[in-house]
């Protein structure tokens, strides 16, 4: 199974208001498992990147003037995507982007779902973890997941970090504890099941004394008569 975990920055948020594209990143998956195949690329957006945008991931109009136009790089971007399913967190984000930059091509390229499915990590985690947080960084921090070195985003860096977050999500477990406390790991960083030895030494059982007993049965029996019945009686 090939899947391309992709992300996008832009000159700011919404496409409709004449947003670009400025970087594409893309890590490739074969089998659940990353290749070392990646798509990076710096795009020129014709246009004034939103300072708010600037300051997210620090890309300057002045960085990208000598880098290609989007129509330089499709070509070689829908090869990369061709026949895989993107794993994209937002996904309704990068692919309205995506697809408005096809359609400014004016040539009939389509749509990004004519060359690829597309798999929300964002839905995903909403579903898998209702009521948190469930921004890049908060999995990050719930799967034990090390983004320090990310003071900017960036789209091949956030790339990467997803990839990690989607194989543990969908296929690892975080720790059962809280956010605060990370799964073991193996040397190589995979999630491990710590077995308990079948030899292990007994749990020690106590057993409450008469007065305790007494103390609990009569917490009982004021259950019972304020609710007209206890679960908790024989």
């Amino acid at each position: 199974m090939r899947q391309i975990v992709l992300d996008t920055e832009t000159t700011g948020l919404n496409p409709q208001e004449g947003h670009r594209v400025i970087e594409i990143g893309c890590v490739e998956l074969l089998n659940r498992r990353l290749s070392g195949r990646h798509f990076h690329v710096y795009i020129n957006p014709e246009r004034e990147i939103d300072a708010g945008a600037v300051e997210v991931h620090g890309i300057t109009n002045e960085f990208l003037a000598d880098k290609p136009l989007f129509s330089s790089i499709v070509e070689d971007f829908i090869n990369f995507i061709r026949d895989a399913e993107l794993i994209i967190h937002n996904a309704p984000f990068d692919v309205g982007f995506l697809n408005h930059e096809f359609g400014l091509l004016n040539n009939g390229t389509g749509i990004v779902e004519n060359y690829s499915s597309v798999f929300d990590t964002l839905t995903f985690a909403r579903k898998k973890h209702p009521g948190q947080r469930n921004s890049l960084d908060a999995l990050c921090k719930r799967y034990g997941i090390d983004n320090s070195h990310r003071d900017l985003h960036g789209a091949l860096l956030d790339a990467e970090i997803l990839a990690d977050v989607y194989l543990l999500m969908t296929g690892g477990q975080a720790s059962l504890l809280d956010e605060e406390n990370p799964r073991e790991e193996s040397a190589g960083g995979a999630s491990i099941i710590v077995r308990l030895s079948s030899d292990r030494p007994r749990l020690k059982v106590i057993h409450c004394d008469v007065v305790e007993a007494a103390e609990h049965q009569k917490r009982l029996d004021a259950i019972e008569k304020a609710g007209g019945g206890c679960l908790w009686k024989n």
